[in-house]
């Protein structure tokens, strides 16, 4: 089996652990390339592969249903993945029309069965016939409003479409919702972050425009990097980041404080936060309920000569039982996701609306009790990676108006161009709040919602 081949079956083999086990492509991926031993090459197929066809795979669905004249819900999944990495090779790459084609179909009949692989071949061939310009025109055509165009055009179901259009239009920036949508669509830069005090960027390294700390390499993977540094380097989004300063830069610190890091999984905010501890004579906390995230906060601050007490409770048990005793608390809520599309692109097709509610109960839940287990004067920071107004306006809002005249809002994005290099386009919020709102088309960041309130 030549290296395309077996890399069409890594990325066939992670489509299918996607849907059918929920698994997640950025961890599942690297683990199927490495027992088929990619080589470098092969591996980056295989990744542009599975990513390419997670983020457009509604785009793709509503053009297999026309050709192939049924819904995809009548298609045997095995068969709808075959079907779904075809006309992305199709449709979005390079790739010979004829290898598409046939490898498609080799991998539905290795799945299903020979009965497969006619079907497959029949409705990859009626792809092949038109360009991409033109199945474009074809779907978007019998869209039944400009939403439902926006997201056949764009890969994005509707609902979040139309949360994307409120959030920016809580800065009167409704007109880049295309942008954003596009954006979305983009493979991120590798970002990494040297950790304050205990690791320098390399000179060679192209420096983040806005975190003093991140960086991105010219080219290569970082992981010969990473394994040489101890954990004072790590992988990292630039937003995070961010979030993680805004708590250290909305006030002035003083020695002794006592931070906590309430919802602390995977630990990347955590180990900032611990270098900035070590370095400011501060002593941090952190919590996490889930067991296996827990140990990746225990690793992400193995690096930092500071002791770093990890829990695990449910936050809003854990912070209720520490009433009064800290002095920055940081909430980096479970949330939609919906701001690291570009990173999780099956996030989108998994969300639904009636996920909402829910999550927004817990993160209220979390804030209100991180606020009581403030010292007066101390500062949560409220981070969610999502602007759905739901899971952000709404809760900042929510908390001023139960707490009265208990707490009050900082301006975060004040705070976060403060610790920023360069300034940041932040515009102010219609509905006069302070919160800071990160986006991917304007900052290259994940789109984070940071809110800082102070205890009176």
């Amino acid at each position: 089996m030549n290296g395309a081949t077996l890399a069409r079956r890594v990325a066939f083999e992670t489509l299918r652990g996607v849907h059918e086990s929920d698994a997640y492509a950025n961890l599942l991926l690297p683990k199927e390339i490495r027992l088929a031993g990619l080589s470098t090459a092969d591996a980056g197929l295989a990744t542009e592969l599975t990513y390419g066809t997670l983020r457009r795979q509604g785009t793709y669905d509503a053009i297999i249903a026309d050709a192939a004249g049924r819904p995809v819900e009548d298609i045997d999944p095995p068969v709808l993945d075959a079907l779904r990495l075809g006309v992305h090779q199709l449709l979005s790459t390079r790739v010979a029309s004829h290898a598409a084609v046939n490898e498609s179909v080799s991998l539905a009949r290795a799945a299903v069965g020979q009965s497969a692989a006619g079907f497959v071949n029949a409705v990859l061939r009626r792809v092949s016939r038109e360009t991409p310009g033109d199945w474009m025109q074809r779907i978007t055509a019998a869209a039944r409003s400009d939403d439902e165009r926006l997201a056949l055009a764009h890969a994005h179901p509707v609902w979040v479409i139309r949360a994307f259009r409120r959030a920016l239009a809580a800065e009167g920036r409704a007109d880049e919702l295309e942008q954003l949508l596009a954006a979305d669509n983009v493979s991120p830069q590798v970002t990494m972050t040297a950790l304050p005090g205990l690791a320098e960027i390399p000179a060679d390294a192209q420096q983040t425009p806005y975190s003093p700390y991140g960086f991105r390499l010219g080219g290569g993977a970082p992981d010969a990097m990473i394994a040489g540094a101890g954990g004072r380097v790590r992988v990292q989004d630039e937003g995070s980041q961010l979030a993680a300063l805004a708590l250290v830069g909305a006030a002035p610190v003083r020695a002794g404080e006592r931070w906590l890091d309430l919802c602390a999984g995977p630990g990347g905010k955590t180990a900032i936060l611990a270098a900035e501890a070590l370095e400011r004579g501060v002593h941090l906390d952190a919590n996490e309920p889930s067991a296996h995230r827990a140990r990746l906060v225990r690793d992400s601050v193995a690096g930092v000569p500071l002791e770093v007490p990890v829990s695990q409770e449910d936050g809003r048990d854990r912070a209720l039982a520490a009433a009064g005793q800290y002095d920055r608390v940081l909430v980096d809520a479970p949330c939609t996701g919906l701001g690291a599309l570009r990173r999780r692109p099956e996030a989108r097709w998994r969300k639904s609306p009636s996920d909402v509610p829910e999550l927004t109960d817990l993160q209220l839940g979390l804030a209100r009790a991180a606020v009581q287990a403030l010292r007066p004067g101390g500062i949560l920071t409220y981070v969610t990676c999502s602007p759905h107004l739901a899971e952000t306006a709404a809760i900042g809002a929510e908390l001023l108006r139960e707490f009265g005249d208990g707490l009050e809002e900082l301006d975060a994005r004040a705070v976060v161009s403060s610790v920023a290099r360069t300034p940041l386009d932040l515009p102010a919020q219609v509905d006069g709040s302070g919160r800071a709102q990160l986006w991917p088309h304007r900052h290259g960041t994940d789109a984070m919602s940071i809110t800082l309130l102070r205890r009176r």
